[in-house]
């Protein structure tokens, strides 16, 4: 396909009383219903709504500015406003009734290459009545399809231009088909900043009459790891179970270990004889039903603080990470323990003794 039929192609009018509907829609706004989950009661409207990328969202408004809105492919960690983007673009471009005109396909429907055959296919051809321009298909959890799906998709992208223009949503790009991300332009969501996070979740609090401490906010907001559908499923759970929310409840709720427990532990690892150490280790275990992976990320953190020498520090980690990669295989985690223990002994011998 040469560039000026392309381009042509791309050159699309959009609905002409809708192309303005960047106004919130008040009927589609879930904010007044109390059961939903926050992340759902509070997702973005508009692109103005949307949490940082702010390089990505006026690209996209400026695509929308000029009616020629190419194919996308938003890829990124979980939790980044990759769908609430998506949906913000729809409401900008359809306006309130913009679910008429999306086809939205998560991972948790069948896929396969039948519903591109016929389902994507079938709304792909098909136009709506007394409106131009195109209609939106968007591919939630992309890299879930199979190779057959997205070769039979890559066809339709390419059939379709005309019609429809397809949103493509994943975490991990290398898992779609060169073919597909040649046809599209492509996003990258990284993690969201700290600070946005906070702005954000400050919002909620206020909203939401939230008890959260400072530490309680300093430890959500660690836990998150820029993942914003993490931190208000997070807090939401904890304003459900407990008044006020500190960091022991917060730790509590996700099941990660205290950092003052993975303190304990290490300190116990580097000081204490093995038999003492192993014993302790188990206990707290037990007691906090903590597991070893989790313990693993802990310490990898506690290490940073750690006076060692760069080549023990070098062996640590490197023990780290195969232990790690041991329990994910179906390790037992009574011999990775007992394993980790003899590591750290080694590290601090390797310490102690001249460079």
């Amino acid at each position: 396909m040469d560039s000026d039929e392309d381009t042509r192609m791309m050159d699309v009018d959009f609905p002409p009383a809708l192309s303005k509907g960047k106004g919130r829609a008040k009927d589609d706004h879930p904010q007044d219903d109390e059961n939903l989950p926050w992340v759902e009661k509070y997702r973005p409207v508009t692109l103005d709504d949307v949490v940082s990328h702010k390089d990505i969202i006026t690209t996209i408004e400026r695509f929308i500015e000029k009616n020629r809105l190419p194919h996308l492919l938003f890829y990124g960690p979980p939790g980044t406003g990759k769908t609430s983007t998506i949906l913000a673009v729809a409401r900008r471009i359809y306006g309130s009734d913009y679910r008429k005109q999306i086809l939205e396909l998560n991972a948790s429907d069948d896929r396969g290459i039948d519903v591109v055959r016929e389902q994507v296919k079938q709304f792909a051809e098909t136009r709506t009545l007394f409106s131009k321009g195109f209609k939106l298909i968007i591919l939630d959890e992309a890299d879930m399809m199979t190779q057959q799906a997205q070769a039979a998709l890559r066809r339709v992208i390419e059939q379709y231009t005309k019609n429809v223009r397809f949103c493509i949503i994943c975490n991990y790009v290398n898992k779609i088909a060169p073919a597909i991300q040649s046809r599209c332009t492509r996003f990258r969501f990284s993690p969201l900043p700290i600070a946005q996070v906070e702005k954000r979740l400050a919002t909620v609090v206020e909203s939401e009459n939230v008890n959260l401490t400072s530490d309680g906010k300093k430890a959500l907001l660690k836990l998150s790891k820029g993942d914003m559908r993490r931190a208000l499923n997070v807090l939401q759970a904890c304003h459900a179970a407990y008044d006020i929310v500190g960091e022991t409840e917060v730790y509590n709720c996700t099941g990660n270990p205290h950092p003052s427990d993975v303190e304990a532990i290490i300190n116990s690892m580097l000081s204490d004889e093995f038999t003492t150490s192993y014993q302790m280790i188990t206990k707290l275990k037990t007691e906090r039903g903590l597991a070893l992976q989790d313990l693993l990320t802990g310490a990898y953190e506690y290490i940073e603080t750690v006076e060692l020498k760069p080549h023990a520090r070098i062996y640590l980690l490197d023990h780290l990470a195969v232990t790690e990669h041991r329990l994910a295989s179906g390790g037992s985690e009574k011999m990775q323990l007992t394993a980790l223990l003899g590591a750290f002994k080694n590290a601090l011998e390797l310490t102690t003794k001249a460079a």
